[in-house]
């Protein structure tokens, strides 16, 4: 059970990711539509969905193997932080919608997750077969 619950979290998250964000490359459009004003600078909303997606590649491939990785599951929970945090404070200065701040509280659930995977994964594979 141990070493399983890293893997799965990251997988789950790197692939809930890429579902939810890759569209977001075609939507720009209808995104500036729905929530006004219309986006100014593109190269910044470009530049997050690029970004995130990215970060949902690294959690795939923490998934493959989080002993090897474990340090870069810290940049995962800075990753899921960022914008938890962010969307919580953006809420409460009525600056985004619950829908948005539901997004930043999912990141903030898995960021949680993370973290208890950090610390469910051995610091070494002697430290793994051991356990």
């Amino acid at each position: 059970m141990r070493s399983k619950f890293p893997k799965y979290v990251f997988l789950i998250a790197g692939i809930y990711g890429l579902v939810v964000l890759t569209p977001h490359y075609f939507l720009e459009g209808h995104f500036s539509a729905k929530h006004p004003p219309a986006i100014t600078h593109p190269e910044f909303y470009y530049g997050f969905v690029g970004v995130a997606l990215a970060f949902q590649v690294l959690f795939i491939i923490i998934s493959r193997d989080p002993v090897r990785l474990r340090p870069a599951m810290i940049a995962a929970v800075l990753e899921k932080l960022s914008f938890g945090i962010a969307g919580i404070v953006l809420f409460l200065a009525g600056r985004i919608n619950s829908g948005a701040l539901a997004a930043g509280i999912l990141d903030l659930v898995f960021g949680a997750l993370f973290v208890l995977a950090y610390i469910r994964t051995p610091a070494s594979r002697a430290q793994a077969g051991a356990a």
